[in-house]
């Protein structure tokens, strides 16, 4: 399979050293399965991601595509003896066009280079999540990746005009549109947003840019319980605001963002409240102020400067939590109506469980929150509870009406809770999609179902 690969594609393209593959293995989810591939490919073209395919179709051999591995559900994970196909050197900006407000760009183009390059025609893409200075379009593309400013502009899929696609035996499948509507046939773009590299693998995408907005202001309010944080959200969604950025932060996060990196948090609360705004500024602002009614105090930032402090502090949550041990992320949309139950709930659970440290942060504008257990690596009691903490977890938001995953995708990590969720009848429609696309079960095998 190697020198056939080798035969097809340019000089360096194929790579098969011990300890590069090793480096390929997995994205950044704890506690999924890996494996070594055979040889990770860098592809710098849809003909060479075509000439893998082939090989692969004809040989049997499972293909694994990859971005930049900021991955936290374990899709990107290798699996023995496959191709890992390393997306990433497909990194062009193809077409930027004003007057259509998109971009037609390659998988591998860093996600907040294409807002970069947008900006020098007053647009930009919104979707923005927290990895956006080194995720690739593509693995956004392959999870259907969300973000901070979710809560107003949405996720990847609204933004996908359309995907040149190269199917499992090689073939290139071109669907979309570039016009601003366009309603012919089945929506084979949204299909393909989020499949996680199970149905095709993506080498051109086309986007839709929005204006720049006004320059954001954020007030941040803090309060003494997650319940009262929860009714200030729910006021705030209620009275019609549209805040461009609406996430919450608890005090787990707090102390340790604060021990990260000091700035003066409230790690006292139980949790605090981010607000921004880029409309209507600073009225729309002053009105989400007066409905956090049970905030202990309210601090509404008066430059662009303190507004990017507050953001930061949020945007640092991931890294300061990994400071404390492993750390198992969970990722889960609940209805934003039942954001102090759900709080509340996870609070118990981790007081339940006792050795592990868990806490939430997430977009409250839109229910998706992101409970983070830190265990021991290594340590198998400590990884037994941070398994039970996260089917915990699981098990309550979607208890109270949520959804397994609403931005980083099901992966290896979320298989048994995707297949409880969409029933035996949603199971067989997406075997069903996934056989008429991947008849012999070469893309990403292993994942998503």
């Amino acid at each position: 399979m190697i020198d056939e690969l080798r035969s097809v594609l340019p000089d360096g393209t194929v790579v098969t050293d011990p300890d590069i593959l090793e480096s390929f293995r997995t994205d950044r989810a704890e506690l999924c399965a890996a494996g070594t591939p055979a040889a990770v490919v860098r592809p710098r073209s849809t003909k060479d991601v075509q000439a893998v395919l082939k090989v692969a179709s004809d040989t049997g051999t499972p293909v694994v595509p990859q971005g930049a591995r900021t991955g936290l559900a374990g899709g990107a994970n290798a699996l023995d003896g496959a191709i890992v196909l390393s997306m990433v050197a497909m990194n062009q900006i193809v077409e930027l066009d004003p007057v259509n407000r998109l971009a037609v760009v390659q998988p591998g183009v860093i996600n907040a280079d294409i807002s970069k390059a947008a900006r020098e025609h007053g647009l930009r893409y919104p979707p923005d999540p927290s990895s956006w200075e080194m995720c690739t379009i593509g693995g956004n593309i392959s999870t259907n990746a969300g973000g901070m400013c979710c809560v107003k502009y949405g996720v990847t899929t609204e933004y996908v005009l359309g995907l040149e696609v190269v199917l499992a035996d090689g073939e290139v499948l071109r669907c979309g549109r570039r016009t601003a509507k366009g309603v012919a046939g089945y929506d084979l773009t949204r299909l393909f947003v989020g499949s996680e590299g199970t149905l095709g693998v993506v080498t051109e995408i086309t986007l839709a840019l929005r204006p720049v907005a006004e320059s954001p202001l954020t007030l941040a309010a803090v309060f003494p319980t997650t319940a009262a944080a929860g009714a200030a959200v729910t006021s705030i969604i209620a009275a019609g605001c549209v805040p461009s950025m609406l996430e919450i932060i608890d005090r787990t996060h707090l102390r340790a963002i604060e021990a990260y990196r000091p700035m003066d948090l409230p790690t006292d609360a139980a949790a605090l409240l981010l607000a921004s705004v880029d409309t209507g500024v600073p009225a729309h602002l002053d009105r989400i102020a007066a409905l956090c009614e049970g905030a202990t105090e309210v601090f509404v930032a008066t430059d662009a400067a303190e507004s990017e402090q507050l953001v930061a502090a949020r945007r640092l949550a991931l890294v300061a939590m990994e400071q404390l041990g492993a750390l198992l992320v969970d990722d889960i949309a609940i209805p934003r109506s039942r954001l102090g139950e759900f709080l509340d709930g996870v609070r118990a659970i981790g007081d339940g469980l006792g050795e592990i440290i868990l806490g939430v942060v997430g977009h409250a504008g839109d229910g998706n929150m992101h409970p983070n257990i830190v265990f021991q690596r290594g340590d198998a009691g400590s990884e037994a509870q941070a398994r039970q903490a996260f089917d915990e977890i699981m098990e309550l938001g979607l208890g109270l009406g949520g959804t397994c995953t609403g931005e980083h995708g099901v992966g290896l990590l979320k298989r048994d809770w995707l297949a409880r969720e969409i029933g035996p009848v949603g199971v067989r429609v997406h075997q069903a999609i996934k056989q008429a696309l991947d008849p012999r079960g070469i893309l990403n095998p292993g994942k998503v179902l």
